[in-house]
């Protein structure tokens, strides 16, 4: 007696399963439709704050839309990675990437999302290679009076970073490990209140992207003592790299890029990868990015 009813509801169920499908596939091509959130899990002023304020400024115009900056700094990025992860996949929630996507896996044991298959790849920003800075007060003129130090005083050194897994972070503990010293992490909840705080005397050094600090070290606020690469910075030239210093083997590296919800639809990722290389391909962008130490690196997803 129920066969009818099923050959009824079978074409419905086809019916219904046929509109849903054209429902989202009118969804993507009219994506977007109003404001993208993107998430920055750092502090305004931050080095991915400005990235990703100079790389959205130019997909809002590819895209006809405007991206909101929503700042959710806390928990070595896990609070704004948290937030994304569990967003709705429709595009409408981004997320600035940095080195912790990769190390928190392995720094926190208790994470409420997998961060390798939690996000869609949208795409890369750039890099930029980390640079160690002290305070213009500060007694070491170069890298090897800081590790000298930090040998012979293990107690009285500090350094700051954006939050523990930082890139700045990891790159001071490779730095102490390749320097054979020690020194006490400051974390914060972004690069900028650690330098206000290197600024103010009250840290002994920094390994940072020069994104945050080459404004404060052409002014002779800060002093560079070396780079953190194998080939130095067109930015400071006459920056000594660690390994020209005695530290071989010391290389340390910040990169940005964006990321969506897992299950974004790829119409849309695909959509966002391209005002995202048209953003990085824009002159403007390139030579703010090359003025701030940094290189674009467009790409697909």
């Amino acid at each position: 007696m129920q066969l009818p009813i099923i050959r009824r509801a079978f074409p419905l169920a086809i019916a219904l399963g046929l509109c849903a499908a054209t429902a989202a596939q009118a969804a993507d091509a009219a994506y977007p439709d109003h404001p993208i959130t993107i998430v920055v899990p750092y502090s305004p002023g931050g080095g991915v704050d400005i990235v990703t304020r100079l790389v959205t400024k130019k997909m809002s115009d590819e895209l006809g839309q405007s991206f909101v900056v929503d700042n959710k700094p806390g928990a070595g990025t896990n609070i704004g990675m948290a937030y994304v992860a569990n967003a709705k996949p429709d595009g409408y929630t981004l997320y600035t990437a940095s080195n912790t996507l990769t190390a928190n896996k392995a720094l926190y044991s208790k994470l409420t999302f997998d961060p390798a298959t939690a996000f869609a790849a949208v795409g890369r920003i750039g890099e930029a290679p980390l640079v160690v800075v002290v305070n213009q007060d500060s007694p070491f003129k170069n890298l090897q009076d800081l590790v000298e130090y930090g040998r012979s005083h293990p107690e009285d050194l500090t350094f700051g970073t954006a939050g523990v897994g930082s890139s700045g972070h990891l790159a001071s503990e490779l730095l102490l490990r390749a320097g054979k010293f020690k020194a006490l992490h400051v974390p914060y909840k972004g690069g900028s209140p650690a330098i206000t705080d290197l600024l103010g005397g009250r840290l002994s050094f920094m390994s940072i992207n020069p994104l945050e600090v080459v404004s404060h070290i052409q002014a002779g606020k800060l002093r560079a003592l070396a780079v953190l690469n194998a080939k130095g910075t067109p930015l400071l030239p006459g920056l000594k790299t660690a390994s020209a210093q005695g530290l071989t083997d010391l290389e340390a590296t910040v990169w940005w890029g964006i990321v969506a919800p897992a299950g974004t639809p790829d119409a849309i990722v695909g959509k966002l990868n391209a005002a995202l290389n048209s953003a990085l391909g824009d002159p403007e962008v390139k030579a703010s990015l090359a003025k701030l130490g940094a290189q674009e690196l467009p790409g697909t997803p």
